[in-house]
């Protein structure tokens, strides 16, 4: 029986990547959006969904189980990055980022698990990034969501153990997509003349990096990779050698001086 993958976040840039890759290598693949799209092959199908709904995940999932019965692999995808500064970040801003990065992750899960529990067995991969790894200025409740994902995932990978369910973190660092574009500038941070020139210089950095990044592509070998092993990690990280390693010295480098090579490297 081919291997039945559900991913969020599909409509465009990693999500689309990934879902056209995966479809491609045989799988059937459902992807998700919460605006829908008209993306479809032979093992892809894209559905409307709002991982913010509970509701809304429930009737894909429901949708997906009776036509094929079992969900054995769902990757949760689905992002938005707010960039400002954290002071000055609204309570909508807040809410909208931590409920779909976070609790879009959260309410997937809760939907999928019981019937990878009923089947004993089933693989979840959370996409988290390096910024959930290493806190990036001007970008802190994106990096809080990524962190909170990190978390979740590693008490959740222990407490389905016993039920051969594979659970996966991928931090993804730069990729070439549209996620540079569609980011939401807090129009409180551009107004504010204590904060303005240095956000604006950061920002300008991290769009380069991001519009320099990867092809999503490395990422779609990577989700093949991981779905198709039988013993995964737990945690893999996927991008430039470069930004990789520095996201790796965190563990052995004095807090204080990574932390000053990150404010340099942001011009601050």
């Amino acid at each position: 029986m081919k291997t039945v993958v559900l991913i969020t976040g599909a409509s465009s840039g990693l999500g689309k990547a990934c879902a056209e890759y995966l479809s491609e290598k045989g799988f059937i693949v459902y992807g998700t959006s919460r605006k829908g799209s008209s993306i479809s092959s032979t093992n892809l199908q894209m559905l409307q969904m709002d991982v913010t709904q509970p509701e809304s995940v429930k009737q894909v999932v429901d949708k997906i189980i009776a036509e094929q019965g079992k969900i054995d692999a769902l990757i949760n995808n689905a992002g938005m990055g707010i960039g400002g500064a954290a002071e000055l970040a609204t309570e909508n801003e807040i809410k909208q980022q931590m409920q779909t990065n976070f609790m879009g992750t959260v309410n997937v899960c809760n939907a999928v698990l019981p019937y990878m529990r009923a089947a004993r067995k089933g693989k979840i991969i959370n996409v988290s990034s390096l910024a959930g790894a290493m806190a990036i200025p001007f970008q802190a409740f994106y990096s809080a969501s990524k962190f909170a994902v990190e978390g979740y995932s590693e008490a959740l990978s222990m407490e389905v153990a016993p039920f051969n369910i594979k659970i996966s973190i991928v931090e993804p660092g730069d990729f070439k997509t549209g996620f540079t574009s569609a980011r939401v500038i807090s129009e409180a941070t551009t107004a504010c003349p204590d904060y303005n020139t240095q956000f604006l210089k950061s920002l300008k950095l991290i769009e380069k990096e991001e519009n320099n990044g990867c092809n999503p592509l490395k990422l779609a070998k990577k989700l093949h990779k991981i779905i198709r092993s039988k013993r995964p990690k737990f945690r893999y990280k996927v991008g430039n050698l470069l930004q990789v390693t520095f996201t790796k010295s965190k563990a052995i480098v004095p807090s204080r001086w990574h932390q000053a090579l990150l404010r340099v490297f942001y011009g601050m």
